[in-house]
């Protein structure tokens, strides 16, 4: 660029073109275009915004980065009240509500609107010529917490409206959504807190609400919330809508992510969506705790009008809480492999959601004060979805009389060494360097699937190799022998032969398996894949800077500087030694240039008979394809095995092309030909 009004002319197109693909990505999920392509457009806008300084925007896409933390959150006044809805419970509740609004307008039958009810967080936008410049949390409905920060970090939330189909960027504009987190997204966020030692949040809900009033925004930023829009106020430049569902589609016209939602004629209609929505609840990739109902037609809302702080043309139709009630036996703590001490409540088992639970994590100490739970209390149990069981509440009025605090030790219960919280506070960990439950996790955790993959080597043989003194590095394993083994409990000769055939099997492994075998903390399987990428030579890491460790993807300064701490301790250095002197040999990534699976993207599902999903997952990875855990328009190939499920059935619904055993096998075996 010359001249700065082309370099103006240009940034401008670039943010609109970028606007573009985060509405196809994020709310769509129909991308047009390659993550480099995607990344090389953000590399021309930011140069260009370096040239130029004059032409950095708060909306641009540049700048979702989250900016200096605040001290308190400003207060914002609603322009209209942010009303609360009205719960219904049962067919009667909903009989009562359709009922009351036709003996109101005198019809006999009302259209209605059925959206998914979020488990999230509401939220008020506004935006003026087309900029996003302030979002807002309900409050108390007439008053909420300045997010205008936080809000800008949202991927899915466009800062500047490009519309579509020749509709005017409304002069005046604000709109009413919910903040949430995605079901994956939330799996990810809890698997990267549980890698890195941290508490895991108990559900989506808090985790976004959590999120969404951090008073740092970068801090916001590195979650992965989304957004939804529901709602439209009238504001200057915003036509007059006939129906909700005329607002709804305005606003997508907008390229503003709006929530679902199907029409239903009368009572019976929203009978036949509530059915179908309450059976296809754990298919959405979103939490829901019920169906929110409401009146299409506007004119007739404002003749309804509310009630307190409760709209008269809507409620929120709620499923039955997937809850039961059942009895704390006994908290005990685990000690996790990075020493953490988790206290876990031991329930006599309950059918929550048609999963029998039995056990509930407390998370850390902070959490079991703030509930209050105790041996022999009976309690609330909830799970939703994927989310791992909590309780919920206590039952105080049926407390034992000689019910007592639960004592968290000061000590580990495995090995006696103190227990001292983390840096943060938040975390009590076992100091023990040699405390025999770390090395029963680790040893468990070197074998597993994705680590070793050492078949038959699971929680209980690991205690009894450890505990035996067999077993005191991961070295160790590969100096067992048939007479060891056998004087171990209920250990035949056939499981002893295989135990050690699958352990020599266990030396030829790949770079990646072998570095997340070794358990390092922070480390999970995508960052040892992408570690074995920057050193295909394990012995490299001993070497290696914090700026070299730096320098790979998706690693940050605290995993740098504990990686680099790891592979800097002579002891771990011994032990990775150990291991290559036992004759395991990690093979570096192989490099793949051609073939059918090189820059695609596949799901698995269902069970094959001749590969384990791990090992289909590696042989994917090895021929330069990528594994997704869910079905999109992104998908390439889907891979169906036995008793394929709702990924299948998307997979149908988006037309993707689905592989069966026989033909994914043929596949791999054509490609390793070539």
């Amino acid at each position: 660029m010359d001249t700065f009004p082309k370099a103006e002319a240009r940034a401008r197109a670039l943010r609109q073109e970028l606007a573009h693909h985060n509405h196809r990505y994020y709310v769509l999920d129909a991308p047009e275009i390659s993550d480099s392509q995607y990344d090389k457009l953000m590399r021309e806008l930011q140069g260009l915004e370096e040239q130029y300084p004059q032409l950095v925007t708060p909306d641009s896409p540049t700048q979702r980065v989250g900016g200096a933390a605040v001290e308190d959150f400003g207060q914002v006044v609603h322009t209209t009240q942010m009303l609360s809805l009205a719960n219904i419970f049962d067919d009667a509740g909903l009989t009562e509500f359709d009922e009351r609004i036709r003996k109101l307008t005198g019809l006999s039958q009302v259209g209605y609107v059925c959206e998914p009810k979020l488990d999230g967080l509401a939220i008020s936008l506004r935006f003026e010529d087309g900029r996003f410049v302030q979002g807002a949390t309900r409050g108390d409905g007439t008053t909420g917490e300045d997010v205008t920060g936080n809000l800008r970090t949202i991927k899915s939330l466009p800062l500047e409206l490009f519309p579509q189909d020749g509709v005017k960027v409304p002069r005046r504009l604000e709109v009413r959504g919910e903040v949430f987190i995605r079901k994956e997204d939330f799996r990810k966020l809890n698997e990267k807190r549980e890698e890195a030692g941290e508490a895991l949040f108990a559900n989506p809900r808090n985790a976004a609400a959590g999120s969404l009033r951090q008073l740092d925004p970068r801090e916001t930023a590195a979650r992965p919330l989304s957004v939804y829009l529901y709602e439209c106020v009238p504001g200057d430049g915003v036509p007059a809508f006939k129906t909700h569902t005329e607002k709804l589609e305005y606003l997508r016209t907008l390229t503003l992510p709006i929530n679902r939602y199907q029409h239903a004629d009368g009572a019976d209609g929203v009978r036949q969506r509530y059915d179908e929505s309450l059976k296809g609840r754990h298919a959405l990739p979103f939490e829901v705790d019920g169906m929110v109902v409401k009146v299409d037609d506007e004119d007739l809302r404002r003749r309804l009008g509310q009630v307190s702080k409760s709209p008269r043309w809507a409620v929120a139709y709620k499923f039955p809480p997937e809850e039961e009630s059942t009895t704390v036996e006994d908290i005990g703590i685990q000690v996790g492999r990075t020493g953490a001490l988790t206290p876990v409540a031991h329930l006599k088992p309950v059918k929550v959601g048609g999963v029998t639970v039995s056990r509930a994590t407390l998370h850390n100490e902070d959490e079991l004060r703030r509930k209050n739970v105790r041996k022999g209390d009976t309690v609330f149990v909830r799970r939703a979805g994927d989310v791992i069981p909590e309780i919920v509440s206590v039952v105080l009025s049926k407390r034992p009389e000689d019910s007592q605090p639960f004592t968290f030790p000061t000590h580990c219960p495995v090995c006696g060494a103190v227990a001292a919280k983390d840096e943060d506070g938040a975390i009590i960990r076992c100091t023990g360097a040699s405390c025999p439950a770390q090395l029963v996790e680790k040893v468990r955790h070197f074998a597993s699937r994705i680590a070793m993959d050492i078949e038959g080597l699971g929680d209980k043989l690991a205690m009894q190799l450890v505990t035996s003194g067999q077993v005191k590095t991961f070295a160790d394993l590969f100096a067992l022998t048939r007479d060891s083994l056998l004087k171990l409990e209920r250990m035949g000769e056939k499981s002893a032969d295989n135990l050690l055939a699958s352990i020599e099997g266990s030396k030829a492994t790949t770079q990646r398996r072998f570095l997340y075998s070794l358990g390092i903390r922070h480390v999970g399987d995508s960052t040892a894949r992408a570690l074995a990428e920057a050193f295909p030579d394990v012995k490299s890491l001993f070497t290696a800077s914090l700026e070299d460790i730096s320098r790979v993807k998706d690693v940050g300064p605290v995993m740098a500087q504990v990686i680099h701490t790891f592979f800097q301790e002579p002891q771990n250095q011994a032990a990775i030694q150990a291991l290559l002197d036992a004759g395991v040999h990690p093979a570096p990534p192989a490099v793949a240039t051609g073939g059918p699976f090189v820059g695609k993207t596949v799901v698995l599902t269902g069970t094959m008979e001749r590969l384990a999903r791990e090992q289909a997952k590696e042989e994917i990875e090895r021929r330069g394809g990528k594994v997704s855990g869910s079905v999109s328009r992104k998908t390439d190939f889907v891979v169906a095995g036995e008793d394929a499920g709702t990924k299948l059935k998307k997979a149908q619904e988006l037309g993707v092309r689905i592989l069966d055993e026989q033909a994914f096998l043929k596949l791999l075996e054509g490609d390793a030909r070539a």
